[in-house]
């Protein structure tokens, strides 16, 4: 499990390798990771956006930017938490991804960042190179 907290916001992540979704002879590797939002603060907020950082095990490193998570804006109010789980798909046997949200305070529209903590993706197979 890896964790980080910003202003009251914090994450977890717990990433799986998924076998039975990869295709190493066709240089493909599959991870799920759930991701818990739990908000520890005294404002409710709004998920708006995100961004990742991924890197595998070659050194290819890629962006990826969007709104919300898995096609939703979650509202998290204080005490709430949110989770959700997705997948990333890597061309090497192993990995690293993190990144951040962004967040906006409901009552009065202030956006902020909060952490992604930076997460490894290794198959049992991988030598674990990004990592």
């Amino acid at each position: 499990m890896y964790e980080a907290e910003t202003n009251g916001i914090h994450v977890r992540v717990a990433p799986s390798f998924l076998p039975q979704e990869s295709d190493p002879e066709e240089r493909r590797w599959f991870w799920a990771y759930t991701i818990e939002v739990e908000n520890r603060g005294a404002r409710t907020v709004q998920l708006v956006t995100r961004h990742w950082r991924i890197t595998d095990a070659m050194g290819a490193q890629s962006s990826v930017d969007g709104d919300g998570v898995i096609g939703k804006q979650p509202v998290i109010r204080p005490g709430d938490c949110f989770r959700y789980t997705s997948g990333c798909p890597l061309a090497a046997p192993s990995g690293m991804m993190g990144g951040h949200y962004t967040m906006v305070e409901t009552d009065t529209g202030r956006a902020f960042d909060v952490t992604i903590p930076t997460f490894a993706l290794d198959s049992p197979g991988g030598l674990g190179l990004a990592n």
